[in-house]
């Protein structure tokens, strides 16, 4: 099934997608707290929708973020991903990486819709997009084995991190972040579509087998498979839940894909800006087999406000 959260006449609301419209639940709760309920209150709730509701048609509607998740950690899976960043400072992967599946905390109140405009962030020069999935815990639990873990993941949905890379790269190099370089804005959606829905493309692994494609103004810029990432996502919230708690709502990005699925990757390959970083009125497409497509304007952003240099205390 498919879950989107969405405004219409003003009024927010939830439902389930069929076909080009969305039925709304009858009962005026947010996404997330059905979740929170448990799949079979999602469940039934979609039911009565497809059962006693008018659909709207998905073009009457402005879609927002499925759900509005209390933490979101974003990993970097994709090996190829992390080498074509690693070559536009002259390194290789690092050994760590292949020890665990590192991931950072990034801004749950940043989230935005599958369609809405993305200002370019404050003295950003270098704006970047990154093609992501991105699964959404159903139940809590902790110090979860990979095959536990299968259990408590309720759907995926399309992930959009937009990323100020100069901001980034300066803020990093105090060892410390990202911080602002990822502070600004990112996308999910259009929906989410349960866990079962996907099965289907599961191979014999435990991977998800699924086609990735990102355009800027229809150009495709890069395309990969979700099979490509080097764990699965029960192996990624096995690992999240080592000490502590994942719950209802949490989101867990795959990292950007390979083969182009962000600009730095290809300018750290190509050694030049090419393609030009993101500006005001480019267009960036993402599709997701099985999942939809999101669609995102950039737009001018405002000028940062100023804060003093540190003051040396020694």
């Amino acid at each position: 099934m498919r879950f989107a959260t969405f405004l219409h006449g003003g009024r927010q609301q939830s439902g389930v997608v069929v076909e080009d419209k969305v039925h709304p639940f009858e009962v005026p709760a947010e996404l997330g707290e059905f979740i929170e309920a448990g799949e079979g209150t999602l469940r039934s709730a979609a039911e009565e929708a497809l059962a006693g509701t008018t659909p709207l048609p998905l073009a009457d509607v402005r879609l927002l973020p499925p759900l509005q998740p209390p933490t979101v950690r974003d990993f970097v899976t994709f090996e190829r991903h992390v080498e074509g960043m690693a070559r536009g400072h002259g390194d290789t992967v690092p050994e760590e990486w292949y020890a665990a599946p590192t991931f950072y905390f990034t801004n749950p109140y940043a989230v935005i819709g599958a369609h809405d405009d993305v200002p370019v962030p404050p003295g950003c020069e270098r704006f970047d997009f990154e093609l992501e999935v991105a699964a959404v815990i159903g139940k809590s639990g902790r110090d979860l084995s990979p095959d536990q873990a299968r259990e408590h993941i309720i759907g995926y949905t399309i992930l959009n991190d937009w990323s100020a890379r100069d901001l980034q790269s300066r803020e990093m190099k105090v060892r410390l972040g990202p911080a602002k370089g990822k502070d600004s804005a990112t996308t999910l959606g259009p929906w989410l579509v349960t866990a079962d829905e996907l099965e289907p493309h599961r191979t014999a692994d435990g991977f998800l087998d699924l086609h990735l494609t990102v355009e800027v103004n229809g150009e495709t810029v890069g395309q990969d498979s979700l099979a490509n990432m080097s764990w699965t996502f029960e192996e990624m919230t096995a690992y999240a839940s080592r000490g502590t708690w994942v719950r209802p709502g949490d989101v867990l990005g795959s990292g950007t894909c390979g083969n182009g699925g962000c600009l730095a990757e290809l300018w750290g390959r190509h050694h030049i800006l090419e393609p030009p970083p993101l500006a005001p009125s480019d267009t960036v497409t993402m599709t997701v087999q099985g999942i939809g497509s999101i669609s995102n304007t950039v737009i001018e952003g405002v000028p940062p406000i100023p804060v003093p240099r540190a003051r040396h205390r020694h």
